[in-house]
């Protein structure tokens, strides 16, 4: 009998406004409109899941288990990362969006009991584009970190990512178990189709409270108003270059 421990990647993901939607200020500033608009996978997340199920179809994993956070209707945003073809759904059900420490804390009590060898995020969100939950989750799990990878190469042991920098490329090497967070250019996700869709209705969906994996926490931060960007000013023609370093100089730009 073979009794190795599974070989799993804890991929998580977070439901955003879709983007090719344009987004709305709700009229009294409290933030952005979110009913009637359809709500997505993260782009990062979804290449953070298609990496993950690319790993386990080379035999680099036994399992790939989705976890989100998030209110009662992010289950249909689970059952679409179900048909791209991962085996399991974690959803810590939550009625208000999580800080990013509040939610390090919450995969880490879910990382704590999953055991996953690689936990996969997307670099940041679309929509607060804080890019900072995979960095604390690796703190407070106290293991490895890759972040903004481009490419990922894995042993039993160890993972050697190139990531993304200001310079150029980086490569590193970094044991396992691991935090990595994935970059644009890593992979294209997979198009999901029907019959997919169908058999992600019948995988298993585990539904645990927040209250059960640590909490809300205590808010760091107040959004105190929400508003849309300026309108972009008309433009001008200049002649010249010196005309156009004029400009910029009457406008305190040079």
């Amino acid at each position: 009998m073979n009794n190795s421990p599974t070989r799993r990647i804890l991929v998580a993901i977070k439901r955003v406004v879709d983007y090719n939607v344009r987004i709305r200020v709700k009229p009294d500033a409290s933030g952005v409109m979110l009913d009637g608009v359809k709500l997505s996978i993260n782009p990062f997340d979804a290449i953070a899941i298609e990496e993950a199920l690319r790993i386990k179809e080379r035999g680099g994993a036994d399992e790939v288990v989705i976890a989100t956070i998030g209110p009662p209707d992010c289950q249909a945003t689970l059952r679409n990362a179900l048909a791209m073809g991962a085996q399991r759904a974690l959803h810590v059900v939550a009625d208000t969006p999580l800080e990013p420490l509040a939610t390090a804390r919450v995969l880490l009590k879910l990382t704590e009991r999953e055991q996953p060898f690689l936990v996969i995020l997307g670099k940041q969100a679309i929509d607060d584009d804080n890019n900072q939950t995979g960095q604390m989750l690796a703190a407070l799990w106290d293991r490895p970190q890759a972040t903004f990878a481009s490419k990922i190469e894995l042993t039993d042991t160890t993972a050697k990512v190139t990531r993304e920098v200001d310079a150029g490329l980086e490569t590193l090497d970094i044991d396992l178990p691991a935090v990595i967070t994935t970059d644009l250019r890593l992979n294209e996700p997979r198009f999901v189709k029907l019959p997919e869709i169908m058999k992600a209705k019948t995988k298993p969906l585990t539904t645990i409270p927040l209250s059960e994996v640590g909490g809300p926490g205590t808010p760091r931060a107040k959004v105190t108003r929400t508003e849309p960007p300026p309108g972009r000013q008309r433009g001008i023609m200049v002649k010249d270059t010196s005309e156009l370093f004029a400009e910029l100089h009457k406008r305190g730009l040079v």
